[in-house]
């Protein structure tokens, strides 16, 4: 049986040698004798097929088939992650030379409070002390802000909070809602230095739990509430600033508008508002390319839709509010990506012990391909700062300089 195997891979191999030549050694069994996809003195990443079953994902290969070998346990890589995601990318790109980078997928589904309530908690619940391992002090699961890009990732991560605050001119005293506001670490940061009286909402229960008692530790329950709650349910207007961070990737294409309408409805007429979130890089708002869109709703994030910018603008008119400052944090993504693959595998052991063999999988492979897609602009982070429509313009800055001014 191993014979015939390896006689039918012999001519792939052949042919990925001459068209693609990359420095890949394959085993499809142990003991096996080896492939070469490429002309090369040492292999900078090995592939070892432990399943059979494996054998069609990889050679018909997207990102989608490549990542669910991987997460399965089809296959075993071998290499640095960087060479790894080269590997894959390669791979795909062959595989795909119809579609390229534009082999994009629009995709929508139905979106319940109980199908978001899921997904939410499938992400955010693998547990509290899994995240702590290889996120900030403060646990702030989103871009950072490096003004230099040699910050700390601790540093980054508050910077990103600040530059948030400071765009929406929060004032001591005023109310502040956070939608999807994970451990607290904003909320926290509005309450204790800029005098704010906030609310934070959340569907995951263990960052509910955790960010009550952060609040607790802190002293802050007369000023920050957090809430199990949907941003539907939220009835208890007026607040004079509202953020939403890392959150809308969860709505869905066809809530958009629905979405900015409730933010509008809960702010005051002369509030201000931030969506910050993971956009699209396709005009047509299509997901990763080659596959990659696919894996992360099979393995990461059920149901997360990227809108294109274009989109958020539209919808966000739609939905009652005018885009005053838009910001594209591609960059700030790449890295703050990087630093958390870094951070894994250094931590790999105690991270592997936490969690089951495909968990640590679908996070590895998760962690190193954002990384890659924010770097090659197949996605994008955009902070849009907007405030409610109709509004007169002389109630507009006519700068920027209070995002600067004591900074």
């Amino acid at each position: 049986m191993g014979a015939i195997v390896e006689m039918a891979l012999l001519p792939w191999a052949r042919r990925m040698q001459d068209k693609v030549n990359l420095p890949v050694r394959l085993y499809w069994r142990d003991g096996g004798t080896p492939l070469d996809l490429g002309h090369f003195e040492q292999p900078a990443v090995t592939i070892r097929v432990k399943d059979a079953s494996g054998l069609p994902l990889l050679i018909d290969p997207n990102l989608d088939t490549l990542g669910r070998a991987y997460v399965e346990g089809l296959i075993d890589v071998e290499g640095s992650l960087p060479d790894v995601l080269e590997t894959a990318h390669a791979l795909a790109e062959h595989a795909q030379p119809e579609n390229g980078l534009l082999g994009r997928i629009k995709r929508s589904f139905s979106h319940t409070r109980e199908s978001d309530a899921q997904a939410i908690q499938y992400h955010y619940d693998v547990s509290n002390a899994f995240y702590r391992e290889w996120l900030d002090e403060n646990m702030v699961y989103s871009c950072a802000y490096f003004e230099e890009g040699n910050e700390s990732l601790d540093q980054a991560q508050l910077a990103k909070i600040d530059h948030i605050l400071r765009k929406i001119r929060l004032q001591p005293g005023q109310r502040l809602l956070d939608i999807g506001c994970g451990w607290g670490a904003l909320v926290l940061r509005a309450a204790q230095h800029f005098g704010a009286r906030c609310v934070g909402i959340t569907l995951s229960k263990n960052q509910h739990e955790l960010a009550t008692e952060r609040v607790k530790r802190a002293g802050l329950q007369d000023r920050v509430e957090i809430r199990l709650q949907d941003y539907r349910d939220v009835s208890d207007a007026p607040f004079d600033r509202i953020t939403s961070v890392g959150m809308f990737e969860h709505v869905g294409l066809n809530h958009l508008v629905p979405y900015f309408a409730q933010i509008r409805k809960l702010l005051r007429p002369e509030g201000w508002a931030m969506n910050h979130g993971i956009t699209s890089t396709d005009p047509d708002d299509g997901e990763t390319a080659q596959g990659g869109g696919s894996f992360i709703d099979r393995y990461v994030f059920p149901q997360g839709e990227l809108p294109h910018i274009g989109t958020v603008l539209s919808t966000l008119q739609e939905g009652g509010l005018e885009a005053f400052d838009i910001e594209n944090l591609r960059r700030h993504y790449a890295r703050t990506c990087t630093l958390w693959s870094e951070r894994f595998e250094a931590r790999a052991e105690r991270l592997r012990a936490m969690v089951d063999e495909k968990t640590w999988r679908i996070w590895r492979v998760y962690l190193a391909g954002c990384a890659w897609a924010f770097e090659h602009d197949q996605i994008a982070l955009f902070q849009v700062l907007c405030r409610p429509s109709g509004r007169v313009a002389g109630e507009l800055p006519w700068s920027r300089r209070w995002l600067y001014e004591g900074h």
